[in-house]
């Protein structure tokens, strides 16, 4: 079911978003060569506790995971791209990390991920997390009063496709309220004009994610990591927002970590 937000709900839903800007913030500023994604998951879950927040993620335990994913934040490295199950690895120099968080404020839902090469980047790093952030602005400025989702979805999948990258539509943006993932779903290719209208009050998380050279994944042996058929890498980038009369709000915005959060 699809559920419209008051402005005053919206207005409440804000600290959750500036509380999972912070984290993602945090995590992109202490991923370096030489850290263990554990210690990026501690210190996700130590900011969970001393903001009195909870995890989407501890006990979440969908239809497409082998098990409850028990983390409380996502961490796919190189040709990993989703659902990344964090492990015993520590991150080597050129590694491209895409970080995925979400958490309940007050009871409401945020959700956001990242992508950036720890140390010396590769340029084609660079332009596949460039190319993925610039779908995600399009995605966003699609978000207006009188659009549908299917105009958010060609807007994300025009810049992908100019790139000459390819698109997978199993996995996609969401609703975004009391729980995590809730309608509608917001794939990242479709037609314009077509879907869900945009309505003032409905709140959604918006994700393009791409890899290098397809568009195909298989689960690893973990049951959660989302990985290309091909070994190529993955970028995915993520904001909560909420369609207004004025305009989307993005819920999610940072202040430093990317070209995306400066625009907004």
């Amino acid at each position: 079911m699809i559920e419209l937000r008051t402005p005053a709900q919206i207005e409440e839903m804000r600290p959750a978003g500036r509380f999972v800007a912070d984290v993602i913030t945090r995590l992109a500023e202490a991923a370096d060569v030489g850290v263990n994604l554990l210690d990026l998951d501690a210190l996700a879950h130590e900011m969970i506790r001393e903001r009195g927040a909870e995890s989407c993620y501890l006990d979440y335990h969908p239809s497409f995971g082998a098990s409850p994913f028990g983390k409380v934040l996502c961490t796919s490295v190189n040709d990993a791209v989703l659902h990344g199950l964090p492990r015993d690895y520590v991150l080597r120099d050129g590694d491209l990390l895409s970080v995925d968080f979400a958490a309940s404020v007050d009871g409401w839902v945020s959700d956001s991920a990242y992508s950036l090469v720890v140390g010396t980047p590769r340029e084609e790093d660079l332009r596949l997390i460039e190319v993925t952030d610039r779908a995600l602005t399009a995605g966003i400025g699609a978000a207006q009063v009188g659009h549908r989702i299917g105009d958010i979805s060609h807007a994300i999948a025009t810049v992908a496709r100019e790139a000459g990258l390819r698109i997978n539509t199993q996995f996609g943006g969401h609703g975004v309220g009391r729980t995590m993932h809730g309608d509608p779903h917001i794939p990242n290719d479709g037609r314009p004009g077509r879907g869900f209208p945009l309505r003032p009050g409905l709140v959604i998380a918006i994700e393009p994610w791409f890899l290098h050279t397809t568009d195909e994944i298989y689960t690893d042996a973990d049951g959660w990591t989302l990985r290309s058929a091909d070994g190529s890498r993955g970028a995915h980038m993520e904001h909560t927002i909420a369609v207004t009369e004025d305009g989307p709000i993005v819920l999610t915005a940072r202040a430093s970590t990317g070209p995306t959060d400066e625009a907004q």
